[in-house]
């Protein structure tokens, strides 16, 4: 799924969202420079691999936040973490870099990827979450719990985490 078909996917559900659309953005630095009407609710998201490449994970934390992957491979009994490669951002969510976003996960045919998601989404006051249509030039905003059921409806595998 690309951008349209996320909207039509997202519409046809009746999922309450909103989009921002906006220029191009690769990294949290270049966002803070775009309007959005629910900054506390930025998402970044990293897909990493171990280091047999046999497991694959995208982890979507809070914009602010920074992830120090050793300790989320201790504290999740994982294999080595590095960043995976654009082939395998391509391979796996069918995304360029600079567009990871879980709703990436609905490309995984074979639900290869297991998707770790920061549990204070859930915990803010509106519990929302802004992330990419897998497209870098807009911004869906929708209900994290709506998200989690999308991502276990499509049958990938999704964990809440602290971090």
């Amino acid at each position: 799924m690309h951008k349209a078909e996320i909207y039509q996917f997202l519409k046809k559900r009746r999922i309450w969202h909103e989009i921002t659309e906006h220029n191009a953005v690769f990294n949290m630095a270049e966002l803070r420079n775009v309007e959005v009407p629910y900054p506390e609710a930025d998402a970044k998201n990293l897909f990493v691999r171990d280091d047999k490449k046999r497991g694959y994970f995208m982890i979507t934390v809070m914009g602010d936040k920074r992830v120090k992957l050793k300790e989320f491979e201790k504290a999740h009994g994982l294999r080595h973490l590095s960043f995976a490669s654009p082939d395998d951002m391509q391979k796996y969510l069918d995304v360029a870099p600079g567009s990871v976003s879980p709703f990436g996960l609905l490309n995984d045919a074979e639900c290869k990827v297991k998707w770790f998601y920061d549990a204070d989404f859930a915990k803010s006051r509106k519990q929302i979450i802004g992330i990419h249509p897998n497209d870098n030039t807009a911004t869906t905003w929708l209900k994290i719990k709506d998200l989690v059921k999308i991502i276990s409806d499509h049958g990938s595998e999704a964990e809440e985490v602290e971090l």
